[in-house]
């Protein structure tokens, strides 16, 4: 059974060695590697010449946060969704279910650090676009930029965590880590404004974190919209989220005790 909630100092220590940890087994994978310093900058130029080939009269800066944004999503998706495998593979999963702190507790920091690292991805698409093609970066409201930035990354890594808990219990789920990243790209508006979409493709956008995240830092960098409004749907999901994934671990968790298909692979 899941254990009970340990004092807040204990809670604080291992989300502190737990989110360490995993930023630290992330940076020694070459895939992640691959998804958060090269992907972002391939997508990135192809976003910029398209947009300058296209004749757009929207910002490059406006393409750099989002392609930014993409690569921390991929990040994201794909690190929250193998964490369960992983886990299975080294033999380490069954351990983790029995250590006395909530299982939530462990996954938390760990869904959080691929967020993170993924921020290296919104910095170097930025630089790249600064470098090679003088993006300017001259920000209307720099504080709430510098806000909404981590308020994203906290909302995308609990939204990790939703993720995550649907892999306790059914072993082929990674598979839709390559069905999502996609579709979330363009549903979210990261570079397809959400206007040239179907009707149909805005309230399911209104569920998901980036479209928030993304409108926070773009109306904070450029102007207009209403940047506090964006930040406080961004952080709101970000709990709906965190109680939505507590609620699928304790659920998934027992099932998967139920059916003794934990360690299975």
């Amino acid at each position: 059974m899941t254990g009970s909630l340990p004092p807040p100092r204990t809670m604080l220590r291992i989300f502190w060695r737990g989110w360490t940890f995993a930023l630290k087994n992330l940076t020694m994978s070459s895939f992640f590697i691959l998804v958060s310093v090269l992907q972002p900058l391939v997508f990135a130029t192809i976003a910029f010449f398209m947009f300058k080939a296209g004749g757009s009269g929207r910002s490059l800066l406006y393409v750099a946060l989002g392609a930014g944004l993409m690569g921390i999503w991929s990040s994201t998706l794909f690190g929250s969704g193998g964490l369960i495998q992983w886990e299975r593979y080294q033999g380490t999963l069954e351990i983790l279910m029995a250590a006395p702190a909530p299982f939530v507790l462990i996954l938390v920091p760990a869904t959080l650090a691929n967020a993170t690292i993924g921020i290296y991805s919104l910095g170097a698409t930025i630089l790249w676009g600064k470098i090679f093609f003088d993006i300017p970066l001259e920000l209307s409201n720099p504080i709430l930029f510098a806000i909404s930035i981590p308020a994203t990354i906290l909302s995308l890594g609990l939204m990790g965590l939703a993720i995550a808990s649907s892999f306790i219990l059914y072993r082929n789920a990674n598979a839709l880590s390559n069905l999502l990243e996609y579709p979330v790209w363009l549903v979210t508006g990261l570079l397809v404004p959400l206007a040239l979409m179907p009707g149909w493709v805005s309230p399911i956008s209104w569920v998901l974190a980036p479209t928030w995240g993304m409108r926070a830092i773009r109306s904070s960098a450029l102007g207009g919209g209403e940047p506090l409004v964006y930040l406080g749907m961004t952080l709101l999901l970000g709990l709906i989220y965190l109680v939505a994934g507590a609620a699928m671990i304790t659920y998934f968790e027992r099932m998967a005790r139920q059916r003794a298909t934990l360690a299975l692979t």
